[in-house]
Protein backbone atom coordinates (compact mmCIF):
# COMPACT_ATOMS: atom_id res chain seq x y z
CA UNK A 1 0.00 0.00 0.00
CA UNK A 2 1.49 3.34 -1.05
CA UNK A 3 2.02 6.13 1.45
CA UNK A 4 -0.64 8.86 1.46
CA UNK A 5 0.01 12.25 -0.06
CA UNK A 6 -1.27 15.51 1.36
CA UNK A 7 -2.58 18.88 0.22
CA UNK A 8 -2.60 21.96 2.42
CA UNK A 9 -5.62 24.23 1.91
CA UNK A 10 -5.30 27.86 2.98
CA UNK A 11 -8.80 29.16 3.73
CA UNK A 12 -8.51 32.90 4.23
CA UNK A 13 -11.91 34.16 5.38
CA UNK A 14 -13.45 37.44 6.42
CA UNK A 15 -13.03 36.94 10.15
CA UNK A 16 -10.37 34.24 10.42
CA UNK A 17 -7.51 32.52 8.65
CA UNK A 18 -7.54 28.76 8.64
CA UNK A 19 -5.37 26.01 7.25
CA UNK A 20 -6.47 22.42 6.74
CA UNK A 21 -4.31 19.44 5.76
CA UNK A 22 -6.18 16.84 3.69
CA UNK A 23 -4.89 13.45 2.66
CA UNK A 24 -5.63 11.94 -0.74
CA UNK A 25 -8.75 10.26 0.72
CA UNK A 26 -10.04 13.76 1.68
CA UNK A 27 -9.58 13.05 5.38
CA UNK A 28 -8.67 16.02 7.57
CA UNK A 29 -5.40 15.26 9.33
CA UNK A 30 -4.51 18.72 10.63
CA UNK A 31 -6.30 22.02 11.15
CA UNK A 32 -5.54 25.40 12.71
CA UNK A 33 -7.49 28.64 12.79
CA UNK A 34 -6.93 32.18 14.06
CA UNK A 35 -9.33 35.10 14.14
CA UNK A 36 -7.93 38.50 13.22
CA UNK A 37 -8.88 42.11 13.86
CA UNK A 38 -11.89 43.77 12.25
CA UNK A 39 -11.58 47.55 11.89
CA UNK A 40 -14.63 49.81 11.54
CA UNK A 41 -13.19 53.32 11.11
CA UNK A 42 -16.56 54.88 10.27
CA UNK A 43 -20.16 53.78 9.88
CA UNK A 44 -20.35 51.30 7.01
CA UNK A 45 -16.55 51.04 6.65
CA UNK A 46 -14.73 47.72 7.16
CA UNK A 47 -10.96 47.19 6.99
CA UNK A 48 -8.37 44.50 7.69
CA UNK A 49 -4.61 44.75 8.19
CA UNK A 50 -3.03 42.88 5.23
CA UNK A 51 0.02 42.07 7.35
CA UNK A 52 -2.19 40.41 9.95
CA UNK A 53 -3.98 38.46 7.22
CA UNK A 54 -0.64 37.10 6.04
CA UNK A 55 0.72 36.48 9.53
CA UNK A 56 -2.35 34.56 10.68
CA UNK A 57 -2.54 32.57 7.45
CA UNK A 58 1.12 31.57 7.46
CA UNK A 59 0.96 30.87 11.18
CA UNK A 60 -1.99 28.50 10.82
CA UNK A 61 -0.28 26.71 7.93
CA UNK A 62 2.66 25.92 10.19
CA UNK A 63 0.37 24.92 13.05
CA UNK A 64 -1.85 22.67 10.92
CA UNK A 65 1.11 20.80 9.43
CA UNK A 66 2.70 20.45 12.85
CA UNK A 67 -0.58 19.16 14.32
CA UNK A 68 -0.91 16.60 11.55
CA UNK A 69 2.46 15.07 12.33
CA UNK A 70 3.09 14.39 8.66
CA UNK A 71 6.41 14.51 6.84
CA UNK A 72 6.44 17.82 4.88
CA UNK A 73 8.04 15.88 2.03
CA UNK A 74 4.63 14.22 1.49
CA UNK A 75 2.88 17.57 0.81
CA UNK A 76 2.04 17.59 -2.88
CA UNK A 77 0.65 21.09 -3.16
CA UNK A 78 -0.85 24.16 -1.52
CA UNK A 79 -4.31 25.39 -2.51
CA UNK A 80 -5.76 28.81 -1.71
CA UNK A 81 -9.32 30.00 -1.22
CA UNK A 82 -10.16 33.46 0.02
CA UNK A 83 -12.65 36.13 0.91
CA UNK A 84 -13.41 37.72 -2.44
CA UNK A 85 -13.52 41.39 -3.53
CA UNK A 86 -11.42 42.56 -0.55
CA UNK A 87 -8.86 44.95 -2.00
CA UNK A 88 -5.14 45.35 -1.21
CA UNK A 89 -2.58 47.58 -2.92
CA UNK A 90 1.09 47.20 -2.06
CA UNK A 91 4.55 48.45 -3.03
CA UNK A 92 6.20 46.05 -5.48
CA UNK A 93 9.69 46.83 -4.18
CA UNK A 94 9.05 46.46 -0.46
CA UNK A 95 5.91 44.30 -0.38
CA UNK A 96 4.38 46.75 2.10
CA UNK A 97 0.68 47.65 1.76
CA UNK A 98 0.05 51.34 1.11
CA UNK A 99 -3.30 51.19 2.93
CA UNK A 100 -5.32 48.68 4.93
CA UNK A 101 -7.35 46.10 3.02
CA UNK A 102 -10.80 47.45 2.17
CA UNK A 103 -13.16 44.56 2.88
CA UNK A 104 -15.91 43.36 0.56
CA UNK A 105 -18.52 44.44 3.11
CA UNK A 106 -17.31 48.07 3.09
CA UNK A 107 -19.79 50.68 1.81
CA UNK A 108 -17.48 53.71 1.62
CA UNK A 109 -17.32 53.73 -2.17
CA UNK A 110 -21.08 54.01 -2.75
CA UNK A 111 -20.67 57.64 -3.96
CA UNK A 112 -18.07 56.50 -6.52
CA UNK A 113 -20.53 53.88 -7.75
CA UNK A 114 -23.27 56.51 -7.98
CA UNK A 115 -21.03 58.77 -10.07
CA UNK A 116 -20.02 55.86 -12.31
CA UNK A 117 -23.61 54.83 -12.99
CA UNK A 118 -24.55 58.38 -13.99
CA UNK A 119 -22.36 57.97 -17.07
CA UNK A 120 -24.51 57.07 -20.08
CA UNK A 121 -24.42 53.36 -20.86
CA UNK A 122 -21.94 52.45 -18.13
CA UNK A 123 -24.32 50.35 -16.02
CA UNK A 124 -25.32 48.31 -19.05
CA UNK A 125 -21.69 47.90 -20.09
CA UNK A 126 -20.61 46.73 -16.64
CA UNK A 127 -23.44 44.20 -16.49
CA UNK A 128 -22.81 42.92 -20.02
CA UNK A 129 -19.02 42.63 -19.67
CA UNK A 130 -18.56 41.54 -16.06
CA UNK A 131 -21.89 39.90 -15.24
CA UNK A 132 -22.10 42.12 -12.17
CA UNK A 133 -24.26 45.03 -11.08
CA UNK A 134 -22.44 48.25 -10.14
CA UNK A 135 -22.00 48.15 -6.37
CA UNK A 136 -19.54 49.10 -3.64
CA UNK A 137 -19.27 45.37 -2.91
CA UNK A 138 -16.77 44.81 -5.70
CA UNK A 139 -13.07 45.68 -5.91
CA UNK A 140 -13.05 48.29 -8.69
CA UNK A 141 -14.24 51.32 -6.74
CA UNK A 142 -12.19 50.26 -3.71
CA UNK A 143 -9.07 50.53 -5.88
CA UNK A 144 -10.16 53.99 -7.01
CA UNK A 145 -10.70 55.08 -3.39
CA UNK A 146 -7.22 53.99 -2.29
CA UNK A 147 -5.56 55.67 -5.26
CA UNK A 148 -7.49 58.85 -4.43
CA UNK A 149 -6.71 58.89 -0.72
CA UNK A 150 -3.06 57.80 -0.48
CA UNK A 151 -0.70 60.62 -1.44
CA UNK A 152 1.13 59.93 -4.70
CA UNK A 153 -0.57 56.57 -5.22
CA UNK A 154 -2.01 57.35 -8.66
CA UNK A 155 1.36 58.42 -10.03
CA UNK A 156 3.12 55.42 -8.51
CA UNK A 157 0.45 53.09 -9.92
CA UNK A 158 0.91 54.56 -13.39
CA UNK A 159 4.66 54.09 -13.06
CA UNK A 160 4.19 50.39 -12.28
CA UNK A 161 5.48 50.70 -8.73
CA UNK A 162 2.32 49.37 -7.08
CA UNK A 163 0.46 46.06 -7.25
CA UNK A 164 -3.24 45.45 -6.71
CA UNK A 165 -4.64 42.14 -5.66
CA UNK A 166 -7.51 40.46 -3.96
CA UNK A 167 -6.50 38.32 -0.99
CA UNK A 168 -5.48 35.36 -3.18
CA UNK A 169 -2.93 37.55 -4.99
CA UNK A 170 -1.59 38.86 -1.68
CA UNK A 171 -1.09 35.34 -0.31
CA UNK A 172 0.64 34.05 -3.45
CA UNK A 173 2.91 37.10 -3.53
CA UNK A 174 3.99 36.44 0.04
CA UNK A 175 4.22 32.64 -0.31
CA UNK A 176 6.55 33.03 -3.31
CA UNK A 177 8.63 35.81 -1.77
CA UNK A 178 7.28 38.40 -4.19
CA UNK A 179 8.11 36.35 -7.29
CA UNK A 180 4.53 35.88 -8.52
CA UNK A 181 1.76 38.46 -9.04
CA UNK A 182 -1.28 36.52 -10.21
CA UNK A 183 -4.97 36.02 -9.58
CA UNK A 184 -7.36 33.40 -10.88
CA UNK A 185 -10.38 33.83 -13.13
CA UNK A 186 -12.93 33.47 -10.32
CA UNK A 187 -11.40 36.22 -8.19
CA UNK A 188 -10.84 38.39 -11.28
CA UNK A 189 -14.51 37.99 -12.15
CA UNK A 190 -15.44 39.63 -8.82
CA UNK A 191 -13.46 42.83 -9.28
CA UNK A 192 -15.98 44.53 -11.64
CA UNK A 193 -13.01 45.03 -13.98
CA UNK A 194 -12.88 41.67 -15.77
CA UNK A 195 -14.72 40.75 -18.96
CA UNK A 196 -15.98 37.22 -18.29
CA UNK A 197 -16.64 36.64 -22.01
CA UNK A 198 -13.29 37.83 -23.42
CA UNK A 199 -11.43 36.60 -20.30
CA UNK A 200 -9.44 39.82 -20.05
CA UNK A 201 -9.43 43.06 -18.09
CA UNK A 202 -11.98 45.51 -19.52
CA UNK A 203 -10.37 48.63 -20.94
CA UNK A 204 -13.56 50.74 -20.88
CA UNK A 205 -14.13 50.25 -17.16
CA UNK A 206 -10.43 50.78 -16.41
CA UNK A 207 -10.58 54.11 -18.29
CA UNK A 208 -13.80 55.16 -16.57
CA UNK A 209 -12.22 54.66 -13.15
CA UNK A 210 -8.72 55.76 -14.24
CA UNK A 211 -7.17 52.53 -12.96
CA UNK A 212 -3.76 51.81 -14.56
CA UNK A 213 -3.52 48.35 -16.05
CA UNK A 214 0.05 48.19 -14.74
CA UNK A 215 -1.17 47.43 -11.20
CA UNK A 216 -3.30 44.44 -12.19
CA UNK A 217 -2.21 40.82 -11.69
CA UNK A 218 -1.90 38.22 -14.43
CA UNK A 219 -5.08 36.13 -14.62
CA UNK A 220 -4.60 32.35 -14.51
CA UNK A 221 -6.77 29.23 -14.35
CA UNK A 222 -7.94 27.67 -11.08
CA UNK A 223 -5.78 24.56 -11.24
CA UNK A 224 -2.14 24.95 -12.27
CA UNK A 225 1.24 25.58 -10.67
CA UNK A 226 1.59 29.34 -10.11
CA UNK A 227 4.87 29.25 -8.24
CA UNK A 228 6.62 27.64 -5.30
CA UNK A 229 6.50 28.32 -1.58
CA UNK A 230 9.54 27.79 0.58
CA UNK A 231 8.00 25.92 3.50
CA UNK A 232 9.79 23.94 6.19
CA UNK A 233 12.89 23.81 4.02
CA UNK A 234 11.07 22.52 0.95
CA UNK A 235 9.73 24.05 -2.26
CA UNK A 236 6.04 23.20 -2.47
CA UNK A 237 3.94 24.09 -5.53
CA UNK A 238 1.11 26.57 -5.04
CA UNK A 239 -1.22 24.91 -7.51
CA UNK A 240 -4.89 25.74 -6.88
CA UNK A 241 -6.75 28.96 -6.29
CA UNK A 242 -10.37 30.10 -6.26
CA UNK A 243 -12.59 32.60 -4.51
CA UNK A 244 -14.32 31.06 -1.53
CA UNK A 245 -17.73 30.55 -3.12
CA UNK A 246 -16.41 29.02 -6.32
CA UNK A 247 -14.12 26.81 -4.25
CA UNK A 248 -17.15 25.61 -2.28
CA UNK A 249 -19.02 24.87 -5.53
CA UNK A 250 -16.03 22.79 -6.63
CA UNK A 251 -15.72 21.14 -3.24
CA UNK A 252 -19.40 20.13 -3.37
CA UNK A 253 -18.77 18.41 -6.70
CA UNK A 254 -21.23 20.68 -8.53
CA UNK A 255 -19.77 20.04 -11.97
CA UNK A 256 -23.02 19.47 -13.92
CA UNK A 257 -25.32 22.16 -15.29
CA UNK A 258 -28.03 22.89 -12.69
CA UNK A 259 -26.01 21.73 -9.68
CA UNK A 260 -26.30 24.28 -6.87
CA UNK A 261 -24.95 24.86 -3.38
CA UNK A 262 -25.39 27.43 -0.63
CA UNK A 263 -22.54 28.35 1.69
CA UNK A 264 -23.31 29.73 5.16
CA UNK A 265 -20.32 31.71 6.32
CA UNK A 266 -19.90 35.38 7.22
CA UNK A 267 -22.31 35.94 4.32
CA UNK A 268 -24.46 33.44 2.45
CA UNK A 269 -23.82 32.61 -1.18
CA UNK A 270 -25.92 30.52 -3.53
CA UNK A 271 -24.26 29.37 -6.77
CA UNK A 272 -25.67 27.32 -9.62
CA UNK A 273 -23.46 25.86 -12.35
CA UNK A 274 -24.66 27.05 -15.78
CA UNK A 275 -21.99 25.24 -17.79
CA UNK A 276 -20.41 27.05 -20.72
CA UNK A 277 -23.32 29.50 -20.93
CA UNK A 278 -23.45 32.90 -19.25
CA UNK A 279 -27.00 33.29 -17.92
CA UNK A 280 -28.04 36.92 -17.57
CA UNK A 281 -30.26 37.35 -14.54
CA UNK A 282 -33.53 39.25 -14.63
CA UNK A 283 -33.99 38.88 -10.88
CA UNK A 284 -31.01 40.54 -9.21
CA UNK A 285 -28.50 37.70 -9.41
CA UNK A 286 -24.98 37.90 -10.81
CA UNK A 287 -23.29 36.03 -13.64
CA UNK A 288 -19.83 34.90 -12.71
CA UNK A 289 -17.10 32.40 -13.56
CA UNK A 290 -17.47 29.10 -11.71
CA UNK A 291 -14.10 27.63 -12.67
CA UNK A 292 -11.49 27.25 -15.37
CA UNK A 293 -9.96 23.80 -15.22
CA UNK A 294 -8.22 21.89 -17.99
CA UNK A 295 -8.79 24.67 -20.49
CA UNK A 296 -12.58 24.66 -19.95
CA UNK A 297 -14.34 27.70 -18.50
CA UNK A 298 -17.61 27.11 -16.64
CA UNK A 299 -20.00 29.82 -15.47
CA UNK A 300 -22.45 30.22 -12.61
CA UNK A 301 -25.38 32.28 -11.43
CA UNK A 302 -24.76 33.69 -7.98
CA UNK A 303 -26.83 35.26 -5.25
CA UNK A 304 -24.90 37.05 -2.52
CA UNK A 305 -26.13 37.81 1.00
CA UNK A 306 -23.78 40.17 2.84
CA UNK A 307 -24.68 39.23 6.42
CA UNK A 308 -25.28 35.55 7.10
CA UNK A 309 -23.47 33.86 9.95
CA UNK A 310 -22.01 37.19 11.00
CA UNK A 311 -25.43 38.16 12.41
CA UNK A 312 -24.80 35.46 15.03
CA UNK A 313 -21.35 36.94 15.67
CA UNK A 314 -23.11 40.29 16.22
CA UNK A 315 -25.46 38.70 18.76
CA UNK A 316 -22.35 37.50 20.60
CA UNK A 317 -19.97 40.43 20.27
CA UNK A 318 -22.32 43.37 19.65
CA UNK A 319 -25.33 42.65 21.84
CA UNK A 320 -23.72 40.15 24.21
CA UNK A 321 -26.90 38.05 24.44
CA UNK A 322 -25.13 34.79 23.59
CA UNK A 323 -21.73 33.62 24.76
CA UNK A 324 -20.87 31.50 21.72
CA UNK A 325 -22.10 31.00 18.17
CA UNK A 326 -23.08 27.41 19.00
CA UNK A 327 -25.57 28.75 21.54
CA UNK A 328 -27.74 30.49 18.95
CA UNK A 329 -29.50 27.41 17.58
CA UNK A 330 -30.35 26.09 21.05
CA UNK A 331 -31.72 29.46 22.17
CA UNK A 332 -33.68 29.85 18.92
CA UNK A 333 -35.30 26.44 19.42
CA UNK A 334 -36.20 27.28 23.02
CA UNK A 335 -39.16 29.42 21.88
CA UNK A 336 -41.93 28.21 19.53
CA UNK A 337 -41.61 31.21 17.22
CA UNK A 338 -40.27 34.78 17.15
CA UNK A 339 -43.43 36.29 18.61
CA UNK A 340 -43.85 38.26 15.39
CA UNK A 341 -40.33 39.72 15.45
CA UNK A 342 -38.28 40.00 12.25
CA UNK A 343 -34.62 41.01 12.14
CA UNK A 344 -33.24 42.24 8.82
CA UNK A 345 -29.41 42.17 9.12
CA UNK A 346 -28.71 44.82 6.48
CA UNK A 347 -25.70 46.05 8.45
CA UNK A 348 -23.76 46.82 5.28
CA UNK A 349 -26.67 47.19 2.87
CA UNK A 350 -28.58 44.44 1.08
CA UNK A 351 -27.16 42.21 -1.62
CA UNK A 352 -29.15 40.01 -3.97
CA UNK A 353 -31.88 40.25 -5.01
CA UNK A 354 -32.36 43.78 -3.63
CA UNK A 355 -28.98 45.49 -4.23
CA UNK A 356 -29.56 48.40 -1.89
CA UNK A 357 -26.30 50.01 -0.72
CA UNK A 358 -28.27 52.28 1.61
CA UNK A 359 -30.37 49.68 3.44
CA UNK A 360 -29.58 49.25 7.13
CA UNK A 361 -30.37 46.71 9.82
CA UNK A 362 -33.89 46.66 11.22
CA UNK A 363 -35.79 44.84 13.97
CA UNK A 364 -39.58 45.08 13.68
CA UNK A 365 -42.54 43.58 15.52
CA UNK A 366 -41.15 44.07 19.04
CA UNK A 367 -43.68 44.02 21.90
CA UNK A 368 -43.39 44.13 25.67
CA UNK A 369 -43.30 40.34 25.59
CA UNK A 370 -40.26 40.17 23.29
CA UNK A 371 -37.29 38.40 24.87
CA UNK A 372 -33.67 37.90 23.91
CA UNK A 373 -34.59 34.40 22.70
CA UNK A 374 -37.12 35.85 20.25
CA UNK A 375 -34.44 38.15 18.83
CA UNK A 376 -31.95 35.29 18.59
CA UNK A 377 -34.52 33.18 16.76
CA UNK A 378 -35.34 36.10 14.43
CA UNK A 379 -31.63 36.44 13.62
CA UNK A 380 -31.31 32.73 12.83
CA UNK A 381 -34.46 32.78 10.72
CA UNK A 382 -33.20 35.85 8.82
CA UNK A 383 -30.33 33.79 7.44
CA UNK A 384 -32.80 31.25 6.03
CA UNK A 385 -35.15 33.89 4.61
CA UNK A 386 -32.30 35.54 2.74
CA UNK A 387 -31.21 32.25 1.18
CA UNK A 388 -34.82 31.48 0.25
CA UNK A 389 -35.00 34.81 -1.61
CA UNK A 390 -31.91 33.75 -3.59
CA UNK A 391 -33.39 30.35 -4.44
CA UNK A 392 -36.60 32.00 -5.63
CA UNK A 393 -34.68 34.40 -7.88
CA UNK A 394 -32.52 31.59 -9.27
CA UNK A 395 -35.52 29.41 -10.09
CA UNK A 396 -37.15 32.32 -11.92
CA UNK A 397 -33.98 33.01 -13.92
CA UNK A 398 -33.35 29.43 -14.95
CA UNK A 399 -36.89 28.07 -15.10
CA UNK A 400 -35.60 25.11 -13.09
CA UNK A 401 -37.03 24.09 -9.72
CA UNK A 402 -34.41 22.84 -7.30
CA UNK A 403 -35.38 19.54 -5.74
CA UNK A 404 -32.69 19.74 -3.07
CA UNK A 405 -30.05 22.19 -1.91
CA UNK A 406 -26.51 21.21 -0.98
CA UNK A 407 -25.25 23.32 1.92
CA UNK A 408 -21.90 23.91 3.61
CA UNK A 409 -20.09 26.28 5.92
CA UNK A 410 -19.82 26.71 9.65
CA UNK A 411 -23.42 27.83 10.25
CA UNK A 412 -24.76 24.56 8.85
CA UNK A 413 -23.83 22.95 12.16
CA UNK A 414 -26.91 24.77 13.52
CA UNK A 415 -29.60 22.09 13.19
CA UNK A 416 -32.38 24.59 13.94
CA UNK A 417 -31.25 26.81 11.08
CA UNK A 418 -31.00 23.92 8.63
CA UNK A 419 -34.47 22.61 9.54
CA UNK A 420 -35.99 26.07 9.26
CA UNK A 421 -34.25 26.50 5.90
CA UNK A 422 -35.84 23.29 4.65
CA UNK A 423 -39.23 24.37 5.99
CA UNK A 424 -39.17 27.81 4.36
CA UNK A 425 -37.90 26.43 1.04
CA UNK A 426 -40.15 23.39 1.04
CA UNK A 427 -37.13 21.43 -0.21
CA UNK A 428 -34.63 18.91 1.07
CA UNK A 429 -31.44 20.38 2.49
CA UNK A 430 -28.39 18.15 2.13
CA UNK A 431 -25.48 18.68 4.49
CA UNK A 432 -22.31 16.81 3.43
CA UNK A 433 -20.08 14.78 5.69
CA UNK A 434 -17.33 17.39 5.28
CA UNK A 435 -18.75 20.83 6.06
CA UNK A 436 -15.60 22.74 5.16
CA UNK A 437 -16.08 22.29 1.44
CA UNK A 438 -14.54 25.68 0.68
CA UNK A 439 -11.15 24.46 1.90
CA UNK A 440 -11.80 21.07 0.32
CA UNK A 441 -12.42 22.75 -3.05
CA UNK A 442 -9.08 24.55 -2.83
CA UNK A 443 -7.41 21.24 -1.97
CA UNK A 444 -9.09 19.50 -4.92
CA UNK A 445 -7.95 22.22 -7.34
CA UNK A 446 -4.35 22.03 -6.12
CA UNK A 447 -4.36 18.24 -6.00
CA UNK A 448 -5.87 17.98 -9.48
CA UNK A 449 -3.03 20.12 -10.87
CA UNK A 450 -0.38 17.94 -9.24
CA UNK A 451 -1.84 14.49 -9.87
CA UNK A 452 -3.21 13.73 -6.40
CA UNK A 453 -6.65 13.26 -8.00
CA UNK A 454 -6.86 12.22 -11.62
CA UNK A 455 -10.27 13.40 -12.83
CA UNK A 456 -13.33 15.46 -11.98
CA UNK A 457 -15.38 12.24 -11.92
CA UNK A 458 -13.11 10.89 -9.20
CA UNK A 459 -13.58 14.09 -7.19
CA UNK A 460 -17.36 14.12 -7.73
CA UNK A 461 -17.71 10.56 -6.47
CA UNK A 462 -15.98 11.45 -3.21
CA UNK A 463 -18.94 13.60 -2.07
CA UNK A 464 -20.91 11.95 0.74
CA UNK A 465 -24.04 12.95 2.65
CA UNK A 466 -23.77 13.77 6.33
CA UNK A 467 -27.39 14.64 7.18
CA UNK A 468 -30.59 15.38 5.28
CA UNK A 469 -33.24 17.85 6.48
CA UNK A 470 -36.76 17.57 5.04
CA UNK A 471 -39.59 20.14 5.14
CA UNK A 472 -42.03 19.70 8.05
CA UNK A 473 -43.89 23.04 7.96
CA UNK A 474 -47.28 23.62 6.34
CA UNK A 475 -46.59 25.46 3.06
CA UNK A 476 -49.27 28.05 3.88
CA UNK A 477 -47.46 28.86 7.12
CA UNK A 478 -44.15 29.14 5.27
CA UNK A 479 -45.77 31.59 2.82
CA UNK A 480 -47.21 33.64 5.69
CA UNK A 481 -43.84 33.90 7.42
CA UNK A 482 -42.06 34.79 4.18
CA UNK A 483 -44.60 37.53 3.46
CA UNK A 484 -43.84 39.06 6.87
CA UNK A 485 -40.12 38.89 6.10
CA UNK A 486 -40.61 40.84 2.88
CA UNK A 487 -42.58 43.52 4.74
CA UNK A 488 -39.67 43.85 7.16
CA UNK A 489 -37.14 44.07 4.31
CA UNK A 490 -39.06 46.98 2.79
CA UNK A 491 -38.75 48.89 6.06
CA UNK A 492 -34.96 48.51 6.00
CA UNK A 493 -34.44 49.77 2.48
CA UNK A 494 -32.94 53.16 1.70
CA UNK A 495 -32.57 53.97 5.41
CA UNK A 496 -29.11 55.56 5.17
CA UNK A 497 -30.45 58.20 2.75
CA UNK A 498 -33.74 58.82 4.54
Amino acid sequence: MSEPTYVVALDQGTTSSRSIVFDNDQQVVGVAQREFTQFFPQEGWVEHDPREIWATQYGTMNEAVAASGIDPARIAAIGITNQRETTIIWDRATGEPIYDAIVWQCRRTAPIVDELTRRPGMTDHIKAATGLLPDAYFSATKIRWILDHVEGAQQRAEAGELAFGTVDSWLVWNLTGGAVHVTDVTNASRTMLYDIHKLDWDEEILRALDIPRAILPEVRSNSEVYGYANFMGRKIPVAGMAGDQQAALFGQGCFAVGDAKSTYGTGCFLLMNTGDRVVESQNGLLSTIASQVGGKTSYALEGSVFVGGSVVQWLRDGLGIISSSAESGKRAASVPDTGGVYLVPAFTGLGAPWWDMYARGTIVGITRGTTADHIIRAADEAIAYQVADLVDAMEKDTGTQLTALRVDGGATRDAFLMQFQSDILGKRVLRPRILETTALGAAYLAGFATGVWGSLDEISQMWSLGKEFGPAMDPAEADRLTSGWHRAVERSRGWATA
